[in-house]
């Protein structure tokens, strides 16, 4: 008798943890014949993963004609960086009178692993 018992709470109990391991399916919103679907997000500057955060550094390289400025940069603890030598993608007019050596303060939004600079002045 307590075998038979033992053996039904166990298929019971198998039972029911089947299921567990299973994900709900998410509902699928497709958009009515003729309408296109669209992001609500669309056009938007920054990502919704994107952080931003503000340091100090030395700029060690310039490549104005790509967009990219390499800074020798502090900690940036609001993305959880620690002090750094990397390069950024910045916008050709933010890296105008920019030279090697300068120490600046700059802005940043982080994506990912990916830093672009948003903003630079010289201290």
């Amino acid at each position: 008798m307590k075998t038979q018992m033992m053996t039904a709470l166990l298929a019971v109990t198998m039972a029911s943890l089947a299921g567990c391991n299973k994900q709900a399916e998410a509902p699928s919103a497709e958009a009515p014949k003729g309408e296109v679907a669209s992001d609500a997000m669309a056009g938007t500057a920054m990502a919704v993963d994107a952080k931003m955060g503000k340091a100090s550094g030395i700029v060690t390289a310039i490549d104005a004609a790509a967009g990219k400025i390499t800074l020798d940069h502090g900690a940036i603890p609001t993305i959880g960086w620690p002090a750094m030598k990397m390069e950024f993608s910045a916008k050709p007019a933010l890296l105008a009178g920019m030279s090697v050596g300068d120490k600046v303060d700059f802005d940043v939004t982080v994506t990912g692993s990916v830093g672009e600079l948003t903003a630079i002045k010289r201290q």
